[in-house]
């Protein structure tokens, strides 16, 4: 039996800063708000106020459910803009603010636009969006610094 190295091949790319443009779109990237990632990964940040777990406490504060912390939906914007730029890449900043709450049972879909680009740093910034099925969750920007050419190891 003979094997091979298939490891190459699961590897992610990183995106070159001279491969983006203004005007590029980011794909969209649908995530599941299933109650476990919502409670999950409030505990995991240690946000433990009871909107966040507990559905019977966030009903008594006015909400229709346990509804996802800013914590998750940042994280959420970062793992969105490293998928798409690779490891090579590093976020600079994120800026976001939220909207409509991201409820369990709902699906979040992330978009985003190149909208600037700085040569001097190889950064670019990045307009991002996260929309549920009760409007907008999440409008911001972020940066995120592309290196110049990939190693083509």
């Amino acid at each position: 039996m003979t094997t091979r190295n298939t490891t190459r091949a699961l590897v992610p790319t990183t995106r070159p800063y001279d491969e983006v443009a203004v005007g590029d779109t980011l794909p969209e990237l649908s995530i599941p708000l299933t109650r476990t990632l919502i409670v999950a990964t409030a505990i995991a940040g240690r946000d433990y106020q009871d909107v966040h777990h507990d559905p019977a406490l966030a009903v008594d504060r006015g909400s229709k459910d346990i509804f996802m912390n800013i914590l998750t939906s940042n994280g959420l914007v970062d793992r969105y803009l490293t998928e798409w730029a690779g490891p090579a890449a590093v976020v600079k900043a994120i800026r976001i603010r939220l909207g409509a709450p991201n409820y369990p049972g709902d699906t979040m879909v992330l978009t985003g636009t190149v909208t600037a680009r700085t040569d001097e740093t190889r950064r670019v910034e990045i307009s991002v969006t996260g929309t549920n099925s009760l409007g907008t969750h999440l409008t911001g920007t972020a940066v995120v610094e592309l290196p110049k050419v990939v190693d083509a190891r």
